[in-house]
């Protein structure tokens, strides 16, 4: 794309605005260009972070970096650079362990990843695809290591994400630098390039 199909708002002088900007310096760093075009209609981006709240919060066993890694995957699968970039760096800003970070896409072989993880990664992967390829087997290693409202967060991490992959690509959102050095830094070995959202 030559630019996006709609750029970010800048207002600084929005208040509702600026409260949803310290919301994610805090958790990102910096305020998702997403974020911005989406306030462009105020009630999309407060419902959005409504949502993004209740699917981020931690019950207990669904871990918070555990939660960025299913998103990275459901990113990854559905061909998102913008999403694949912000969730590796919220996986490494929400403690993820290095060895994680630098083996995801050895999730099903490698020592740092346990079998409750692995079946939530091969879910998230199953269940982004299009068409979705959630089979008897896959609902069957998920159900054996997570209860049903596990369940439930698992898959309302892939659903979020596959609402900002769409946004993000489709809106050629333009992405931040913080969130190009994590792409940079943590996703080299996976090829990866800021793509269509950068100018």
């Amino acid at each position: 794309m030559k630019r996006p199909l709609v750029f970010p708002k800048t207002a600084i002088d929005d208040p509702e605005l600026q409260q949803l900007i310290e919301f994610y310096n805090e958790t990102l760093g910096f305020c998702p260009n997403s974020i911005k075009t989406m306030h462009i209609r105020p009630r999309i981006a407060m419902a959005f972070i409504e949502m993004n709240k209740a699917v981020m919060e931690n019950y207990g066993r669904v871990t918070s970096s555990l939660k960025r890694f299913i998103g990275y995957i459901s990113s990854h699968s559905a061909g998102c650079n913008y999403c694949q970039a912000h969730t590796i760096r919220a996986a490494e800003r929400y403690g993820a362990a290095q060895e994680q970070l630098d083996h995801i896409w050895e999730y099903r072989t490698h020592a740092s990843f346990n079998e409750a993880e692995r079946a939530a990664l091969d879910f998230s992967l199953a269940s982004s695809q299009v068409p979705n390829q959630v089979n008897d087997e896959v609902a069957d290693n998920l159900r054996k290591r997570w209860d049903e409202g596990e369940i439930v967060e698992i898959l309302g991490v892939v659903a979020l994400f596959g609402y900002l992959n769409r946004w993000n690509d489709s809106m050629g959102t333009p992405i931040e630098d913080g969130a190009k050095e994590s792409g940079d830094q943590l996703l080299k070995s996976q090829n990866w390039t800021a793509g269509k959202h950068s100018y």
